[in-house]
Parts: C-alpha cells; sequence; structure tokens
C-alpha cells in the first residue's frame, strides 16, 4: 500500500472502532513496533527512506491525531452514560471561620455598635509604650523576665493590648476617643488557661465626666451582647498600674446562674458561680499626662480581656486554651 492508502484504510478503522479495546488494537496495527508503518518503511530502499521519511512521519502524525480525537469521544461517551443527570449534586466541603476570627469580628461588632472604633496596635513594642508610660516602674513583678519575652533591654513582645492606649492618645489628640484594640499577646505562661500567644481586646473610653457607671454599662452591654440576655457583670477591687480605682470584671456562670453550686464542677473556670472576664479601671492620671492629655479635664475607662477566654465562657467546648490552636478537625469542626 502507498502512504495515502494506509492514511485513509487507517482512518476508516479508528472512526469506525466502537470501544477502547478495539482502538488499542488499531494502534498497535499501525503504530507499533511491527506495525503497517514500520513494515512499510522496512520496504524501501536506501534511497526511497531519504525521500519518504518526512511524508512517512507526516502521516504517522496525522494517524496519532486521529486517534488522540477517537480516544477522547469514546472518553465523553463512557462518563455520559455514567452520569444520571437526574441524581441530585453532592455539595463539595464548605470550610468556615476559626473559632478566634468568628470571636474576633463578633467583638469588633459589638463594640462598633457603642461607636467605638477599632484599632490594631504594635506586638513588637518599646518599652515606654508597654510598660513606663503605663505609670508601671523599672521594679514591678509585670516586668519580670519570667512573664516577657524581651527583645533587648528596651524592645519586647507586649504582653497586653494596654500598649495601645498611649498609641491611641497620641493619635487622636483630643478626646472624645472610643478605641478597641484588638491584636496578639506573649507571655511565658502555658497551661489549660494559658498560652505563649494569645489574644487580648482593649478598650479605651475617654471624654468628660467619664465614670465607674460608664464601665460598668459597656461591660454588662457588652456581656449581654456576646454571651446572652440573662449574663452580668459583677466588678471585684484589684490592682494594676496604668488604672485607679482597678477591678476585675466577672461575670455569672451560665451554667449555675450564678449560684455557686457544688455541682458546677462540669465547667472547671467557674469559680462561686462567677467567671472572670478580665481586667478593667478608670484610666490613671499618669497615664492621661503621658498620653498628652490634662486629667484635670479629661477620664476614661479602660479594660484589657482575652479572646481566648471568652470563646471558652460562651461555648464550652474545651476547659483548655491551648486546644483552641490544635489542628485536629475533630475538634474545630464542633459546631
Amino acid at each position: 500500500m502507498t502512504l495515502p492508502e494506509i492514511e485513509n484504510q487507517a482512518e476508516v478503522e479508528i472512526v469506525s472502532a466502537q470501544t477502547r479495546p478495539e482502538l488499542d488494537v488499531l494502534q498497535v496495527k499501525y503504530l507499533g513496533r511491527n506495525g503497517v508503518i514500520n513494515q512499510f518503511l522496512k520496504g524501501l530502499s536506501i534511497d526511497e527512506l531519504k525521500n519518504q521519511g518526512g511524508p512517512v512521519n507526516s502521516v504517522k502524525n496525522k494517524i496519532r491525531a486521529i486517534f488522540l480525537s477517537k480516544y477522547a469521544h469514546l472518553n465523553s461517551q463512557e462518563t455520559q452514560k455514567k452520569i444520571d443527570v437526574t441524581t441530585p449534586g453532592k455539595l463539595p466541603p464548605i470550610g468556615h471561620l476559626h473559632l478566634l476570627t468568628e470571636a474576633i469580628k463578633e467583638i469588633e461588632d459589638i463594640f462598633t455598635r457603642l461607636g467605638f472604633v477599632r484599632r490594631r496596635y504594635p506586638e513588637v513594642e518599646t518599652d515606654w509604650y508597654y510598660a513606663e508610660g503605663l505609670n508601671i516602674p523599672k521594679d514591678h513583678p509585670a516586668r519580670d523576665d519570667q512573664e516577657t519575652f524581651y527583645l533587648n533591654q528596651n524592645v519586647v513582645l507586649t504582653a497586653h493590648t494596654s500598649n495601645g492606649q498611649l498609641h491611641e492618645m497620641e493619635l487622636m489628640k483630643k478626646p472624645p476617643i472610643r478605641m478597641i484594640n484588638i491584636g496578639k499577646t506573649y507571655r511565658r505562661q502555658a497551661s489549660n488557661t494559658h498560652n505563649p500567644m494569645f489574644h487580648q481586646f482593649e478598650g479605651l473610653l475617654i471624654d468628660k465626666n467619664i465614670n465607674i457607671t460608664h464601665l460598668i454599662g459597656v461591660s454588662n452591654y457588652f456581656a449581654g451582647q456576646y454571651f446572652g440576655p440573662d449574663r452580668k457583670t459583677r466588678l471585684r477591687p484589684h490592682h494594676f498600674q496604668f488604672t485607679e480605682p482597678s477591678f476585675e470584671v466577672d461575670i455569672n456562670c451560665h451554667i449555675c446562674n450564678g449560684r455557686g453550686e457544688i455541682d458546677c464542677k462540669k465547667f472547671q473556670v467557674c469559680k462561686a458561680g462567677l467567671l472572670e472576664l478580665g481586667g478593667a479601671g478608670m484610666v490613671h492620671p499618669n497615664v492621661l499626662k503621658n498620653g498628652g492629655l490634662d486629667p484635670q479635664k479629661y477620664t476614661g475607662f479602660a479594660f484589657g480581656w482575652g479572646v481566648e477566654r471568652v470563646i471558652m465562657m460562651k461555648h464550652q467546648v474545651t476547659n483548655n486554651l491551648r486546644e483552641l490552636y490544635t489542628d485536629d478537625l475533630r475538634f474545630l469542626n464542633q459546631s
């Protein structure tokens, strides 16, 4: 057979094939080691090979293209036979935001409704913003390097979001100031309720005639919006260098409803019917001065609460804060 005859015959047989096995046989027949094309080449003299090499390769490429087209056609037919278009489709797996991300968004939304503006201030901080400007002297225990990651004598990984207070006062220059600073913080601690890196949200409100009742009102509003309408807060006297007076803010336990019942052991962070939310207080006059404000003219309150802590208190998904950082989907997919 001549090359055109081989090409025409191959095309007819390939197009007529109905199954993949038939095509496989034809592929060996025409393009195999002992196939029609190679047999044709073996029948040529040396001089004929010089002239026929190009045309032979052209025919081989055309036959290969016909094979590829036919294979694709048969694959498409087989796929269509397997698909029942009346069968309901299967939805692909849909991810969701991490609990921490969801909580941060929810916290931001709650305080935005009160007129607070979301900020993010440095996590690597100088000594002035981290401590000195917040009325924390050099010899204060909170500055012990057992609690803080020091990069050098003047730079730390900030252990709280309170550094945002001074930054915000410098930024705004003049009250009213309503700021919510949500960010990462770092401490050299690790336990069921501590992690070397965790998140805090810092609230700051400064204006004329601000007092403790405003702090109570904002605390109760947050507790009601985030935890539920039956949750209330309580201020417990405490001491912080950057607030005066200072308080720990507690909320009533959702399980025993604040009664402090003995059988409330299933929620390990419940203490006598109350859960510790975090620290708060009226901004210390020295901090107002360091931020460039007149403490005789302005007052304000601040609070710093843990994002992981409020997640544990709201969802009861764990009694170990560190599980929030696991990659175990059995934990993370809990609803």
